[in-house]
């Protein structure tokens, strides 16, 4: 009673409306309604680990497509079995001490001798002979820095010198013999007038100092089994490692002494000519490329360019899953919406179908096609073939649970009742409502595809490697039994399917919550 009172002789100008003229909420709330797949897309972007995915898919799409153009220096054919297997090597990179194109190796005295005699070899293109040391500045030597040298007890119990050392494995290739004919001998000559660039070098003679006649890299005096050269008194003595080292030539020349680059081969006539030439490989390499050997992933155990061979099989991975996953999607909501709405015989017989298809196993039906179609109709669409024989029935049965649960609904009821056809009551009525779940199963479709292929081709019962294109599973096949000693073989090829498979998964979860109906609306 006192409140009250207490209330009565409060002037009434004290008294003053909450909010008034204003909005009792500062939320402004839009009753605009929201389409199906802006919801969807709302939905979706919030999702980071799926928006992160599908901008990965994105960039390694971009890369299968746009590789081929941004290498213009050749084209996924290009084949040079002499640099076969060789690391990643990127000019723009090299000074940033990436892709470089080296690796730490281990040598033996006689080993690294005949290494570092590269570099003095391609130096003295004239017959001249500098000491290990003074070639280390040449930059064709292989050898770029030697970092351990130690002493090591063999079987026999004597002791022997091993080095480790930094090697550039695209030098290391040094010296070939190669047969021209004469009139490419005078094509090379005037090419190595205008670039200032070496390629002729002087021919090793065939005599008891040639150590191996085959190969063009022991271009000093050695015997079989030893490094050697010669004292004043023309003793042999073994060649020691030194950074002071002067290895004695071993080039053949003429009656006069002059060194002899070529010798005749066989043909009869000027054009016809053959004759054998000593190259330095790297540089040859650029007289018939045009550039020097630069490879953004490497070399594949054949000689191929890792990176396009990689966009091959990035595009026939990816083309085949998603075709597989939209002929999946067509035949699985036809036969799935028949099923689900007809329901009766019609879906006991089709289901008896499904189950009869459902049981065969997908690598017996991919391993029976490539055995006995493959060489008449391909190897790809016999593989799309089997892919598609038994894929379909997880869409059918997904597309057939969704009309059980919606031919009866109010809606349907109500367009069958004003006359409208099956046909029509199917696609615009009941399966729109399928279609999230749909998006969804064949998103997730594509990396069970790529992840099948690929162990199909790792296994070697399906052969998809040819001169124009391979598979990831054909890279990793090839790279299985020497990756230890070539790790960018198989680094590449499993970082791409593991990228693929994780990302597609990731994307694909992120569609099954966006189309997901219970989630419509709903704000997280």
């Amino acid at each position: 009673m006192s409140t009250q009172n207490n209330l009565e002789h409060i002037p009434q100008e004290k008294f003053a409306f909450v909010n008034d003229g204003e909005r009792l909420h500062d939320k402004k709330l839009d009753d605009k309604p929201i389409g199906y797949l802006k919801d969807a897309w709302l939905r979706f972007r919030k999702s980071h680990a799926a928006v992160v995915a599908a901008v990965i898919i994105i960039l390694i799409m971009l890369f299968a497509v746009l590789a081929p153009v941004l290498i213009r220096s050749h084209d996924s054919q290009f084949m040079v079995s002499t640099y076969a297997k060789k690391p990643p090597r990127v000019k723009l990179l090299q000074d940033l001490g990436i892709n470089t194109g080296c690796a730490s190796r281990d040598f033996s005295e006689k080993s690294l001798i005949k290494t570092m005699a590269l570099g003095v070899a391609a130096e003295g293109w004239d017959g001249s002979v500098t000491s290990l040391k003074d070639s280390m500045e040449s930059k064709y030597q292989p050898i770029l820095e030697i970092t351990d040298e130690r002493v090591t007890i063999g079987a026999d119990k004597k002791e022997s010198l091993s080095f480790t050392a930094q090697l550039e494995n695209y030098l290391e290739v040094g010296f070939m013999y190669r047969t021209i004919e004469q009139a490419e001998y005078a094509k090379i000559v005037a090419w190595e007038q205008e670039t200032g660039l070496h390629v002729l070098y002087p021919l090793i003679n065939d005599n008891e100092y040639n150590m191996d006649a085959t190969d063009a890299n022991y271009w000093y005096k050695s015997v079989k089994g030893t490094p050697v050269k010669t004292d004043s008194n023309g003793n042999v003595k073994k060649l020691a490692y030194s950074d002071d080292l002067v290895l004695e030539d071993n080039y053949k020349r003429d009656a006069e002494g002059n060194l002899v680059y070529y010798e005749y081969s066989s043909g009869g006539t000027v054009d016809t000519a053959q004759y054998k030439v000593r190259v330095l490989y790297y540089n040859y390499y650029q007289y018939l490329y045009g550039s020097e050997p630069y490879y953004l992933f490497g070399t594949d155990s054949q000689g191929y360019d890792m990176a396009l061979r990689l966009a091959g099989g990035i595009r026939l991975s990816l083309l085949l899953a998603i075709s597989v996953s939209i002929l999946n999607f067509i035949i699985g909501a036809l036969y799935g919406a028949i099923e689900g709405y007809y329901g009766g015989a019609i879906d006991i017989i089709l289901e008896r179908v499904s189950d009869i298809l459902s049981g065969v196993p997908f690598i017996v039906v991919a391993t029976l096609f490539q055995i006995h179609l493959a060489a008449k109709l391909g190897a790809v669409p016999c593989l799309l073939f089997a892919f598609v024989l038994t894929g379909w029935i997880g869409t059918a049965s997904r597309v057939r649970t969704q009309f059980y649960r919606f031919k009866n609904q109010e809606y349907v009821m109500a367009a069958r009742t004003l006359g409208a056809k099956d046909r029509r009551i199917i696609w615009k009525h009941i399966f729109p409502n399928t279609l999230g779940t749909l998006i969804t199963s064949s998103a997730l479709v594509i990396p069970l595809v790529i992840m099948d292929e690929s162990m199909l081709s790792y296994l070697g019962i399906v052969k998809l490697s040819t001169q124009k294109f391979t598979s990831l599973g054909t890279l990793l096949s090839d790279a299985q039994g020497i990756w230890t000693n070539y790790p960018h073989l198989m680094l590449f090829p499993a970082l791409i399917i593991s990228l693929l498979m994780i990302c597609f998964n990731l994307f694909g979860n992120g569609l099954r919550d966006a189309f997901n109906p219970a989630l419509r609306g709903v704000e997280e």
